[in-house]
């Protein structure tokens, strides 16, 4: 059987318990309690092996003021339960279900309490048991479809377990599945090159590397991430970083992290655009999805506020419009690279197509174009197939920025890769996601990157390629007799003749505007005090293949086919 199929198999044995919330809760609200539960229950299973011995410990060290190193020790994992009763146990007592489930979950570690009190979890415990049901549905955890001990069920498995419940709930609400986590054969790609370039620099022994996500969702991304610094080579350490806003996604996200060993104390739960809890550190690596199409509106004093310090925080490069976000996760990500001085960083991050062209020149999003640009950051942008995403078909491009450029053959470049058309269809849709990206297409992206090789499918640009020069032209003022309106010696201009002319940056403005204005009209000047620069990038217009319009004849022949069958079917029609 395939991942995947083991992955939905599961997925279904678990969101079928549901069945017991029946006419308690509505379908919508069944996440609400599915999800801590599946998160409880692999933690019972991981720990049901070391039970005995936490429990011995924790009678011989409860007295002491800080057991909680040696209780760890007795568990083998970050976590442990000092409660006498784990899921099994909770059904011999019928009666005291509630009281006993409630002592049994007190029981964890504090850092798994935190992880259930993120799911809001309490009410469900109250609602279910005045109900009648919480026996039943804890029984329900307990058989064998939701056995979820580490013998049975992989860490990466249980991460898309998660994940496709998460998807199933998100869909019986009406909600954004895909805000919470990224196709993982996307993840794999950008993976695949934000390590490209570094494989001899982590080739040696008991390298440490750090990861920063600050959208981090349900931690995919680091997940992947960590996975594939392994497969490259085993003593190499990853320290994963993210923030995340959503409770829920925030709590599978440490919990994923727990269950790893990994260190959850660096997944940290707010909003990153108003409430950085990574201030002033700096990573290897950063990888993200974040939220595109949302306003920054309840941000907007904390983000601000911060702009006006410049270079000083985040946003001194310019601000988006107010009802898109992405751009300043763009500006968050790039305010978290390690000097050149320091090694330097590489950023791979999902957007959808507005911010390589929204906004004028002298605007927010061209002067974080400009900033990008003229400091050299980008490396490459990878316009990824429709379809691929679980909450929208629109088009998207992977980004990947680097301050380490210098030197290299990189310098000065930007490449282009339309991957539009690398996919595969799916058997069947989840969601909106009809398409899948295979293997074999992932391969292609990364050797294209890797190679910066030109092709139909890429090319290579100077960084001056995408900016711009925008101009104002005025023309004179004139009066009844149309003699030009003088004012302090200087002729006036009319506003109702300004135009503007956009000059490529690469071309001298005097001689476009000699070449391009003045034979037309004159007696027009260049206004050099309204003069901006701008960046943009016409993805598109770089892939652009002319089709031919079919012929006419062809046409008119398809046209009358189309008419007499219509004649036939009015025919038959009144004939009847």
């Amino acid at each position: 059987m395939s991942l995947e199929s083991n992955v939905k198999q599961k997925a279904d044995l678990i969101w079928a318990i549901a069945d017991k919330l029946t006419g308690v809760y509505k379908p919508h609200e069944y996440g609400e309690v599915i999800l801590p539960l599946t998160v409880i229950r692999r933690f019972d299973c991981i720990l049901a092996d070391t039970k005995a011995a936490v429990l011995e410990r924790y009678a011989q060290c409860k007295t002491l003021a800080m057991p909680d190193a040696l209780l760890r020790r007795a568990s083998g994992h970050a976590f442990y339960n000092v409660s006498r009763f784990d899921f099994g146990k909770l059904l011999d007592d019928p009666d005291n279900i509630e009281a006993n489930f409630r002592a049994y979950l007190y029981g964890f570690s504090a850092n798994v309490r935190d992880i259930i009190e993120k799911f809001r979890f309490e009410g469900h415990i109250t609602t279910m048991a005045e109900k009648g049901i919480l026996y039943a549905v804890l029984r329900e955890f307990t058989t064998p479809r939701a056995d979820l001990h580490p013998d049975r069920i992989s860490n990466l498995e249980m991460g898309y377990i998660f994940e496709e419940i998460i998807r199933r709930f998100s869909e019986s609400h009406n909600a954004d599945a895909g805000q919470h986590y990224t196709p993982r054969e996307v993840i794999e790609l950008m993976v695949n090159i934000l390590f490209h370039d570094d494989h001899e620099a982590l080739g040696g022994k008991n390298i440490l590397r750090s990861l920063y996500d600050p959208a981090c969702g349900t931690g995919g991304m680091l997940s992947v991430a960590e996975e594939y610094l392994h497969r490259l080579n085993p003593t190499c350490a990853l320290l994963a970083f993210g923030q995340e806003l959503n409770d829920q996604t925030y709590a599978i996200c440490k919990a994923d992290m727990l269950i790893k060993g990994n260190d959850a104390s660096n997944i940290h739960d707010g909003n990153t655009l108003s409430n950085d809890q990574f201030r002033g550190q700096t990573f290897d690596y950063i990888l993200s999805n974040p939220p595109f199409g949302r306003e920054w509106k309840n941000e907007k004093n904390a983000v601000e506020q911060e702009a006006r310090t410049g270079d000083a925080g985040r946003f001194g490069a310019g601000l988006p419009a107010i009802g898109d976000s992405q751009m300043l996760f763009l500006l968050t990500a790039l305010s978290k690279m390690k000097t050149p001085e320091n090694g330097g960083s590489r950023i791979a991050i999902i957007h959808n197509g507005s911010p390589l062209f929204t906004g004028d020149a002298g605007s927010g999003p061209s002067e974080i174009r400009k900033h990008i640009m003229e400091n050299d950051l980008l490396e490459a942008i990878i316009a990824l197939p429709n379809d691929i995403f679980y909450n929208t078909g629109i088009a998207t491009y992977i980004w990947v920025l680097s301050n380490k450029k210098a030197g290299t053959k990189r310098a000065g470049k930007i490449q282009l890769i339309d991957a539009s058309g690398l996919f595969e269809k799916r058997r069947k849709a989840l969601g909106n996601k009809r398409n899948d990206i295979p293997q074999s297409a992932i391969d292609t992206i990364t050797r294209l990157y890797g190679d910066m090789a030109e092709n139909d499918i890429s090319k290579i640009f100077d960084n001056s390629d995408f900016g711009y020069t925008k101009i104002t032209v005025e023309r004179p003022l004139k009066d009844e007799q149309g003699n030009p309106v003088m004012k302090k010696g200087k002729i006036q201009p009319d506003p109702t003749l300004r135009d503007t002319e956009t000059i490529p940056l690469k071309e001298d403005v005097q001689t476009y505007f000699e070449r391009e204005v003045l034979p037309f009209v004159p007696d027009a000047w260049i206004d050099h005090a309204r003069t901006k620069t701008g960046y943009e990038i016409p993805f598109t217009r770089h892939f652009y293949r002319y089709e031919p319009p079919r012929p006419s004849d062809a046409i008119l022949s398809e046209i009358i086919a189309i008419e007499k069958e219509l004649d036939t079917a009015i025919r038959e029609l009144f004939h009847e």
